[in-house]
């Protein structure tokens, strides 16, 4: 099993908190997404980590239209895109497989326990393989017609 060396674990730890305080958002689940978490990264694959932040309850408020993603350019090999808890549970509700990918990842920069736990339970009682099969189904059609 692959292990994300530990002057990069800190960098990546270092910007999440400071997207943070940029952000003014509370991270509850960082996770890598990419080829690293399923051990076929090759040597210069990049760190693709993947948050969900969950901002201060006036933001959910507004009546205001807002960003429900927070996305950097790459640097060092660090690729850091994140979505907001609504737009997280939207798509999990939609069947969007990234989510519990994401929720089971087996690289883990943070996580807030109660949310995994909570969100694991619920993906447990409706958890629908039928419904993840015709999303990847799909996918696999739609890149075969485009290539």
């Amino acid at each position: 099993m692959n292990t994300i060396p530990q002057k990069t674990f800190s960098e990546i730890q270092t910007r999440l908190k400071q997207i943070e305080k940029e952000h003014k958002v509370k991270i509850l689940l960082a996770i890598e997404s990419g080829s690293r978490a399923w051990w076929f990264e090759s040597k210069n694959s990049d760190f693709d980590i993947r948050f969900i932040y969950v901002h201060k309850k006036d933001f959910y408020l507004s009546i205001r239209e807002w960003r429900d993603v927070i996305e950097y350019p790459i640097v060092d090999l660090i690729d850091l895109n994140w979505w907001d808890l609504k737009k997280s549970l939207t798509l999990f509700q939609k069947w969007n497989p990234s989510f519990s990918e994401w929720i089971k990842s087996p690289i883990i920069y943070y996580e807030n326990p109660d949310f995994k736990n909570e969100i694991l339970k619920i993906e447990q009682e409706y958890f629908s393989p039928r419904n993840y099969i015709y999303h990847y189904l799909h996918m696999a059609e739609s890149n075969y017609r485009e290539y």
